[in-house]
């Protein structure tokens, strides 16, 4: 089993991690180069090298990073007292942001590519992102059931289930690249179907 490479952190570790989200948001994966990343944190290659030993590591701390913003965000939607249709459509609404970005795809894509050569990657990956946003919808489902709200026995696989929704199509033919892109009133759609779909199996209405 191969072994990832510790990352080492300095005075421009931060920078360098900024100025490769730019990078990453704006090409995607395949698309960004190690030059372009460096000119836009102010960095040489040199010292970009200093901190990570390759591509693929660095694109991993920024997925990482980006998992912690989403998770944060994720926070104050899901311990906000509204109505479970309310959180749950902003809920699913920045579920399929990330499922549909290219950045998102990118995770995903490296993740299966990799998993032979560096399964560390994707494990990492999922127990610092998905997993812990999973917990969070657990958490307010849990919440929910407790106030009266839904009424759901299992509650880690209503969670699976929920987010399976919110990816419907979409995400399959972006990744089987049937498609390039997702207008307004697809994705809408999604939601709204996912929303009304988990309500009409869970909610408190049903007991």
């Amino acid at each position: 089993m191969n072994d990832v490479s510790p990352i080492k952190k300095g005075r421009k570790f931060d920078q360098v991690l900024e100025g490769a989200r730019a990078v990453f948001m704006a090409d995607g994966y395949e698309g960004s180069s190690v030059d372009a990343i460096a000119k836009a944190a102010g960095v040489s290659k040199a010292t970009l090298y200093s901190y990570f030993a390759d591509k693929r590591l660095l694109f991993m701390e920024v997925a990482k990073a980006e998992c912690c913003l989403q998770i944060e965000e994720a926070d104050a939607i899901l311990c906000d007292e509204c109505d479970p249709r309310r959180v749950l459509c902003v809920a699913a609404e920045r579920m399929l942001e990330f499922f549909l970005s290219d950045f998102g795809q990118s995770i995903f894509r490296m993740c299966v590519a990799e998993s032979d050569r560096f399964p560390e990657l994707g494990r990492e990956f999922y127990e610092t992102g998905p997993k812990l946003f999973r917990q969070r919808m657990v958490d307010y489902m849990r919440d929910a059931v407790e106030d009266g709200h839904l009424v759901i026995d299992d509650l880690e696989l209503a969670a699976d289930q929920f987010a399976e929704l919110c990816k419907s199509h979409l995400f399959s033919e972006l990744m089987f690249g049937i498609r390039k892109t997702t207008t307004e009133a697809e994705r809408q759609r999604v939601i709204d179907g996912a929303v009304d779909t988990f309500l009409a199996r869970y909610g408190a209405k049903q007991a």
